[in-house]
């Protein structure tokens, strides 16, 4: 009986990939990032009412999930197993995936501001590494500050505990819309960032909401959000470049 359930289950997600324009929407979601359901229509080169009974067939099977961000509502893989599964079939099939290519100017698209948290590739560098070594974890919609996570950030100068006091979301995750990628927003993002920018290690452009990492910033933030394996790339051409986190706790100066 077991076994007859899972050929009917696995029947329907194959039902749901083979369909030629939900297949072009999955690959293009598999670097991670999510993409607008006009953006997906796009991609599949069909319309958004057509587009919508996909999402819709494609959420019934578990392959993707909704985010909502203000207005706009964002697409994207519901899990890893699913990436795992599409990656597969894709070496079976011989094909390749073709690389994310944002057009946000490139100033915006590497640090700035999102509403009083960070955004951009910086930041979605820091999130992604904040929860790598544990300094974050996953509390439903929401992100729990580890102890860990709490005595490593006390070090830049960013009290949790104010930050807790705010009457707003603790921590939580932001999708980044040049990135289509989560950084952290909520009280601890924006005490993060106050941080950065009292330490020097960012500085404000006066006239957009872009951000400048300085020489400053492009020592420190290496060493103390993990240290890139050393190799013939310069330490901060490593981090920009997301290499992996180091697993202990950093120690920051001044």
């Amino acid at each position: 009986m077991e076994s007859t359930f899972a050929d009917i289950n696995l029947s329907a997600v194959a039902g749901a990939i083979a369909d030629p324009a939900r297949a072009r929407m999955l690959c293009v979601l598999l670097d991670g990032r999510a993409r607008t359901a006009t953006e997906l229509a796009a991609v599949a080169d069909i319309g958004a009412s057509t587009a919508s009974s996909h999402f819709q067939r494609l959420r019934e099977q578990g392959l993707v999930e909704m985010a909502v961000q203000g207005k706009h509502r964002y697409y994207r893989l519901a899990n890893g197993e699913v990436a795992h599964a599409l990656e597969a079939l894709l070496v079976v099939a011989g094909a390749e995936r073709a690389p994310f290519k944002p057009n946000t100017p490139s100033a915006l698209r590497e640090a700035r501001t999102c509403y009083d948290h960070m955004a951009g590739t910086l930041a979605v560098r820091m999130h992604d590494a904040m929860l790598a070594r544990r300094w974050l974890e996953a509390d439903g919609r929401d992100y729990a500050l580890t102890p860990l996570g709490e005595a490593a950030l006390a070090q830049i100068g960013v009290d949790a505990a104010q930050a807790r006091q705010r009457r707003r979301r603790f921590a939580c995750s932001c999708l980044d819309w040049s990135e289509r990628r989560s950084h952290l927003g909520g009280a601890l993002g924006a005490a993060l960032l106050d941080a950065l920018l009292r330490r020097g290690w960012v500085s404000k452009d006066l006239d957009s909401r872009a951000l400048a990492l300085t020489k400053k910033g492009e020592r420190q933030f290496p060493a103390f959000f993990g240290n890139p394996e050393a190799d013939a790339v310069a330490p901060d051409s490593a981090w920009r470049q997301g290499r992996g986190p180091a697993a202990n706790l950093p120690r920051a100066t001044a």
